[in-house]
């Protein structure tokens, strides 16, 4: 069984329902159902009884555009475990460009991590070098840019707040920063942190970390960590949007590429393309009627 939710204009929606189910006969993915759901107004759905995910999710791409949808192979639930990114996921900005702009050294910083965000570049290597350059700052820098630079995106906050409420255990991994990821989370309301810690020696930055260096590996090993706690058959929904997100993503049910990179995007069975990430409750079947506004 496949089933297949995504957020659609209205307009024309019968057309495009039709010629999307007469595609996916075509390709041999009969569809058993398609139809709105009821308790989220702008959420089609469509339920097969078999079919390739990804050719699925490259049909819906074709017929309604690169729209917020989610595929899975089971009747989609509320999950009982959110993990997610940190750097242009929850927050709108890569941490590490708005600390090195600081520096002066932005535009250098930022080139990096487009290029490890792609893929292009080791994690571990691009983190370091990001690091080492950082080396002399004043470690007040890093309150003024969280002050200044960092902002939660669209529906952060009303989406962890939701999910803590439907019993959801929530999570922040990251590849950037302890320094910002704590009152990140705080401000967003999530339960754990991980990430890599920055280190400092008489109020100024090393060019160093502090600790073992948080990758894609210790993403994926935290998600496995908190769903073995929670036992069989929970559900796990994970977000994010750079290459370092794609074996968490990969693993859990719900795996959402917000906003994200090709490589990321199509590791995912979810994709958020719209600002705001309250488009993952109304993809989960959760009613706006339940929502809690953070």
């Amino acid at each position: 069984m496949l089933i297949a939710r995504l957020i659609a204009d209205q307009q024309g929606i019968e057309t495009r329902v039709d010629a999307a189910t007469k595609a996916l006969a075509e390709a041999d993915m009969p569809v058993a159902m398609a139809g709105m759901l009821d308790f989220c107004g702008d959420v089609l759905q469509f339920a097969l009884p078999h079919g390739d995910p990804a050719q699925l999710t490259a049909l819906l791409v074709e017929h309604f555009g690169e729209v917020d949808q989610l595929v899975a192979d089971h009747e989609i639930e509320v999950p009982r475990l959110f993990v997610s990114d940190m750097d242009s996921t929850m927050i709108g900005q890569e941490c590490i460009d708005e600390l090195a702009d600081f520096a002066g050294l932005k535009d250098r910083v930022a080139a990096i991590t487009e290029r490890a965000m792609r893929g292009e570049l080791d994690f571990a290597d691009a983190l370091t070098e990001r690091v080492s350059l950082l080396e002399g700052l004043e470690e007040t820098a890093i309150d003024r840019c969280l002050a200044e630079r960092i902002v939660p995106v669209p529906g952060a906050r009303t989406l962890v707040a939701t999910l803590a409420a439907k019993g959801c255990r929530t999570v922040l991994v990251t590849g950037g920063f302890h320094h910002f990821a704590d009152p990140v989370a705080d401000r967003l309301g999530f339960e754990r942190v991980v990430g890599n810690r920055l280190g400092v020696h008489d109020g100024k930055l090393t060019g160093e970390l502090a600790g073992p260096i948080s990758d894609a590996s210790t993403k994926l090993a935290t998600l496995e960590e908190e769903r073995d706690q929670l036992g069989e058959g929970a559900r796990v929904l994970a977000t994010g949007d750079g290459a370092n997100d794609i074996p968490m993503v990969e693993a859990a049910d719900y795996g959402i590429a917000y906003r994200a990179k090709p490589k990321a995007r199509d590791a995912a069975n979810g994709r958020i393309a719209s600002e705001n990430l309250t488009s993952i409750l109304k993809l989960l079947g959760i009613a706006q009627s339940d929502w809690v506004e953070g």
